[in-house]
């Protein structure tokens, strides 16, 4: 008698594994999604199945409400009471189910009960599989694009079509009206271009001649957009003639001008570090982060940043320091203060934060930024500029903390950024044609959906005596 062929167990696909493992950290750790598909979680993933869980994770995050509110129409138990291991196979499958529409229904479905099981919660298999049925059965074919564009006619409609919080988006209908907050929950549901700066004239052929498809900046002439290739792979990358810098956090970085003696007081990752470097080659630039672990990853990467003939940014020395409490004795002629903030202009490329984020949060960061701002007016010699700035849409972390350091330092005075980006367009290093639309009373500000970029805002502060 014959003996019956044995059928394999299921297996989950590593892009799937990856994704559910680099998920279930971001909810259960706080962690960052880019940085777990950067890390060994993802190391041996190969080219097709590391952009395979890149889009899976990334678009999870973007689209969380959405899955969610269609996986509440399918499922007989509220979602706060499923487990995280359960509600992140669902969200994954959901995901494929209703935005990628090369991806058979049975792959995802099936691949999702997998992920349940290997998860060690298998006797939630069978409640995943019947919800997931349930869904895709009913499910519209309106299957949502890369070119989504978000409908709704107030704060509420565009949090739920766009999937935000809706405190977040009354607030920016609030501030800058319904249509621009309509224009950024549509940028933050795409997947952002890549914006390099280019430290070297021949930098551009070098990455063309490597493959590299590039369009002109939309902001700066340094600036170029990857239309397609990977640019991490190039010789130009490697040898650190070209940086990947939203062009937001490369034209805030253009404000800060020119100096002999410089400061960057929350250095960390460091791309900020390397163009104030790149734009004063003789001045000598002090790089201060908090944490010893990113002060060892920014020398890492200043180290890495320089050709492989010539050794660039000698000038930058990096200082394990505290920025409320600045450890020099001698004066700045230009200090940057990037501080730490909420980062609602970069739910693009971080969209785990917009479901971590509360009101409380923007006071609490509010507290901590006034006191960076005062200690490096502290450190600005007389003639000197502090340049505040943030990723932030929030007022509570920009004009409010300004203010408030102002009023205390009677010897600073607000210079209006409409006249340095006017000079920058002059020197032909701006190329945005639209100025006003950059400024903001006399502070700069760039908007997701209206300037191609993350949103920033950044206030020009100078010492009169």
């Amino acid at each position: 008698m014959k003996s019956k062929k044995r059928s394999l167990p299921p297996t989950v696909s590593p892009a799937r594994a990856a994704a559910f493992d680099v998920l279930r950290r971001v909810e259960s750790e706080s962690s960052y999604a880019s940085e777990l598909l950067h890390s060994e979680t993802c190391a041996s993933l190969t080219t097709l199945d590391h952009s395979l869980a890149t889009e899976l994770v990334m678009g999870v995050l973007r689209w969380r409400s959405v899955l969610d509110a269609a996986i509440l129409q399918s499922s007989s138990q509220p979602l706060a009471k499923l487990d995280l291991e359960v509600l992140t196979s669902l969200r994954i499958a959901v995901y494929q189910l209703r935005f990628l529409t090369r991806i058979p229904q049975r792959a995802s479905i099936n691949e999702s009960v997998e992920l349940v099981k290997r998860a060690r919660k298998r006797s939630a298999a069978p409640f995943v599989n019947a919800v997931l049925r349930k869904l895709a059965a009913n499910l519209s074919k309106d299957i949502a694009s890369a070119s989504v564009e978000i409908a709704g006619d107030s704060a509420k409609s565009l949090a739920a079509a766009g999937s935000h919080p809706v405190w977040l988006v009354e607030r920016w209908a609030e501030t800058y009206g319904i249509e621009v907050a309509r224009s950024i929950c549509t940028y933050n549901q795409r997947v952002p271009s890549t914006a390099i700066r280019l430290r070297d004239a021949g930098a551009d052929a070098g990455l063309r001649a490597d493959g590299i498809e590039l369009d002109s900046g939309a902001l700066l002439a340094s600036a170029r957009r990857v239309q397609q290739g990977d640019v991490t792979s190039t010789t130009a990358f490697r040898e650190g003639l070209c940086v990947i810098q939203d062009e937001g956090s490369q034209l805030v970085t253009a404000l800060v001008g020119h100096g002999m003696r410089i400061l960057d007081c929350c250095a960390a990752p460091g791309g900020k570090t390397l163009a104030l470097a790149d734009h004063n080659p003789d001045a000598q630039i002090i790089a201060a982060e908090l944490h010893h672990h990113r002060a060892r990853l920014l020398r890492r990467l200043i180290h890495a940043s320089h050709p492989a003939k010539e050794f660039r940014n000698a000038n930058i020395f990096i200082v394990a320091a505290d920025a409320r409490h600045l450890p020099f004795s001698a004066s700045f002629d230009s200090i940057l203060v990037d501080v730490p903030c909420s980062g609602t202009g970069t739910f693009s490329r971080n969209p785990e934060i917009k479901w971590r984020l509360t009101d409380r949060d923007l006071l609490d960061l509010q507290r901590r930024q006034v006191e960076i701002l005062h200690s490096a007016i502290a450190q600005v010699s007389v003639g000197g500029r502090v340049i505040y700035s943030t990723c932030s849409l929030e007022r509570e972390e920009n004009e409010t903390v300004v203010e408030r350091a102002m009023a205390e330092s009677p010897w600073m005075r607000v210079v209006n950024c409409a006249g340095e980006l006017e000079q920058l367009q002059r020197d032909k290093e701006l190329t945005w044609p639209d100025l006003p639309s950059l400024s903001s009373g006399p502070y700069l500000r760039t908007l997701p959906g209206i300037h191609s970029c993350d949103g920033f805002f950044a206030a020009i502060l100078e010492r009169t005596s």
